[in-house]
Formats: C-alpha cells, sequence, structure tokens
C-alpha cells in the first residue's frame, strides 16, 4: 500500500510538473518554485518575518480549540436530540435551516459581534459543530433497542443504560461525525483567519502572498494545510482502531 501511494504521488507530481512547464505562466507555478518557496518561508520568513513554523502553530492551536468547543458541545446536544426526540421535534424548525448556512456566511456576523480569538474559534466551531451534532444523533438512533430491552429486563435504570449502553453503541458514529467535523475546521482556517486580525496563521499568510500574486507561496499554505489536516486525521483513525478493535471486519 505505502508503494502505491507513492507512486500515485509521484505520477501526480510529473503530470503537475509537465502542465506547468506547458502553461508557463507565474500564477501556475511547477513544483520546484513550490519547494523554492517552502525554502524561503522556512528560512528566511514571510513577508513580515515570520517562518512558517509559526504559521502552522498559530491556525493548529485555533483549530483545535475551535474543534474542541464544537466536539463538547456537538455531542452534549446530540446525546439531548437523540434521547429526546421531542426536543428534537421542537427545535428542528431553527437546527435543521442553520445546518445548511455555510460556515462563511457567519463572517460578517463575526466582524460586528466578536473580536480576537474568538473570531477564529467561532467560525471553526461553527464549522465543525454540525458534522459532530448529526453523528452523535445518528449513532444515538442506531443503537439496538434490543439491548436497550435487555438491559432493562435485568433491571438497569436509565443512568447506566445511557453510559454504559447507548454511548458505547453510539461512538462509532460519534468519532466518523469528529472526523468529518476536524475536516470542516481546517477547511475553514483560511475565512477565520481572513478576519481575526493576527499577523500570523495559515490562512492569513495565503492572504498576504494572494495579494502579492505570489501563487507558489499560496499553494505553499494550501499544502501545509493539506499535510497537517492528514496528520490529524490519521491520529483521529489510529484512536478509533484501538477503541473500536471489535469492529474490524471478521475475514473468512
Amino acid at each position: 500500500m505505502l508503494a502505491l501511494n507513492v507512486a500515485v504521488l509521484a505520477a501526480a507530481w510529473l503530470v503537475w510538473d509537465f502542465t506547468a512547464r506547458a502553461a508557463h505562466s507565474s500564477f501556475f507555478p511547477a513544483p520546484a518554485s513550490v519547494g523554492r518557496a517552502f525554502r524561503e518561508i522556512l528560512s528566511a520568513g514571510d513577508i513580515q518575518g515570520y517562518q512558517l513554523w509559526s504559521h502552522i502553530g498559530a491556525s493548529l492551536f485555533r483549530v483545535l480549540v475551535g474543534f474542541a468547543a464544537a466536539a463538547v458541545t456537538g455531542v452534549a446536544l446530540g446525546m439531548l436530540l437523540g434521547l429526546k426526540r421531542g426536543v428534537y421535534d421542537a427545535t428542528k424548525s431553527i437546527l435543521e435551516p442553520m445546518r445548511f448556512i455555510p460556515p462563511i456566511a457567519w463572517i460578517p456576523l463575526a466582524i460586528v459581534l466578536l473580536r480576537g480569538f474568538s473570531r477564529y474559534a467561532f467560525i471553526i466551531w461553527i464549522g465543525a459543530f454540525f458534522p459532530i451534532l448529526v453523528g452523535t444523533m445518528a449513532g444515538i438512533q442506531r443503537v439496538s433497542p434490543l439491548l436497550v430491552e435487555v438491559s432493562k429486563a435485568f433491571g438497569a435504570r436509565r443512568p447506566f443504560i445511557v453510559l454504559r449502553v447507548v454511548t458505547p453503541g453510539a461512538l462509532p458514529e460519534i468519532v466518523a461525525g469528529m472526523r468529518i467535523g476536524l475536516g470542516v475546521g481546517w477547511m475553514c482556517i483560511v475565512a477565520a483567519e481572513m478576519i481575526g486580525g493576527d499577523e500570523v496563521g495559515l490562512g492569513r499568510l495565503m492572504m498576504n502572498y494572494a495579494d502579492l500574486l505570489r501563487v507558489d507561496m499560496v499553494i505553499v499554505g494550501m499544502i501545509t494545510i493539506g499535510m497537517i489536516g492528514y496528520g490529524t486525521n490519521e491520529l483521529v483513525l489510529l484512536l478509533e482502531q484501538r477503541l473500536f478493535a471489535w469492529r474490524r471486519a471478521v475475514k473468512v
């Protein structure tokens, strides 16, 4: 599998290089130009003097804070709505329309009502919240009723059933929702840092160099976000494999 991934990356690199040479445009830089841009920002820094590691650290912290807030609120509210169908029916006229509003559409409101770090956290939170909420609700609703009835037959009380039967049964879908939410959170980082006001961050880096028409530096930011997002997703997958080893398919 590793060899296949390396081969696919090499093929993509060759196609990119060939297309860039054929286009022969500063707005379509070749891989070598992007590599030089990487070395430039790692050694000399950007136009404000910030090195790539500073941008990575700032963006990673913002995404993790916004994602953590989304995970806490999304799981809590998702469990409430999944367990109390009547609460969901009473609130879906608000929740469902809000779920389809793009995170970018919240930017004007964030600019007016929020300041500084809270802007980053809010945009990332709003992007990650609804996938986690929906995943939690779906997980709760897909728990086998037979497990609940058996627990009741043995005298289990409602708190025990929720904590020991329903929650473990819903965890796979909850984690799947978190993975989706984490990806959306990284997608929102450019928008969040566009309105945050600070000079440091991968989204801000891309915006600054877009104004200067430095497409190679913009691609540096894009690749960096993609690599970090891939890494964080792999960490969640590793955690999922350890927690749900019992879900692995039986080979026959």
